[in-house]
């Protein structure tokens, strides 16, 4: 993580009549603190969150078997474990190209709607830091925005679908307005988490209306939604990784 900051300075011109002082800096305000994540955070950022699939391989398949396939898991576990392989061969200091291998990996690795699903959510994100070397935490923001949004398109899911936007949407919204109300990004971030697993949570007495889940009708109520879960896994990591280290 790297800080800096942009001094402004307040109007008049310098000294024209012999007897006016030059102006004094302008303390900067919240906002004009830029706090950058780096290749590096964002590479630590991934390894973070194929630990926490690894870690919740069995549980997340056990919440696929409900309501799905039994494989949500297995199949994350996979394709991470291929990403992770893929990223020691990466040189590259730009953040797009490595956030698009991943989603690359993903989309040819995981079987179900996950790997489609998450291959287009860091598609996307890659896309919206296309020859970024450091991200500030409004480009967070707005590559968040544009995972959220290829997730919806391709899946066609809508809050309370039961589906991994239930998670996302407020994970984004909640990063959004903390950045926007001149937040600390590490606060922002454990905001997005917060609400992240809110909305995991609340996927429990909902009704699927996508994906297998969905064939089960009322008998989908009851049962935490798995893609919602992983989805929080990904939130949190994030808040992890790039939170705790700008303390």
């Amino acid at each position: 993580m790297h800080r800096s900051t942009r001094r402004g300075y307040a109007g008049g011109s310098e000294e024209d009549t012999g007897r006016r002082r030059r102006p004094r800096p302008l303390p900067p305000s919240p906002r004009e603190v830029v706090v950058t994540v780096t290749h590096d955070d964002v590479v630590r950022w991934i390894r973070a969150f194929a630990d926490a699939i690894a870690q919740n391989k069995d549980s997340l398949t056990d919440l696929d078997s409900a309501i799905g396939d039994a494989d949500h898991g297995i199949n994350m576990h996979r394709g991470m474990t291929a990403v992770l392989a893929k990223m020691d061969g990466d040189g590259s200091a730009d953040i797009g190209a490595l956030l698009k291998t991943v989603g690359m990996t993903l989309v040819s690795s995981v079987g179900g709607a996950g790997g489609p699903l998450y291959g287009t959510l860091f598609l996307r994100l890659g896309a919206a830091a296309a020859g970024k070397e450091e991200l500030t935490d409004e480009d967070w923001v707005a590559m968040v925005t544009a995972g959220v949004e290829g997730v919806q398109s391709r899946g066609k899911a809508e809050p309370k679908d039961k589906t991994m936007v239930d998670a996302l949407i407020p994970a984004r919204d909640a990063l959004a307005s903390a950045v926007a109300a001149g937040e600390p990004f590490a606060d922002a971030l454990r905001s997005s988490a917060a609400a992240a697993e809110e909305g995991m949570r609340a996927t429990i007495p909902l009704v699927a209306r996508k994906g297998r889940a969905s064939y089960l009708g009322e008998r989908s109520a009851g049962h935490q939604d798995p893609g919602a879960t992983s989805s929080w896994l990904l939130m949190r990591t994030a808040a992890e990784t790039f939170g705790d280290h700008m303390e």
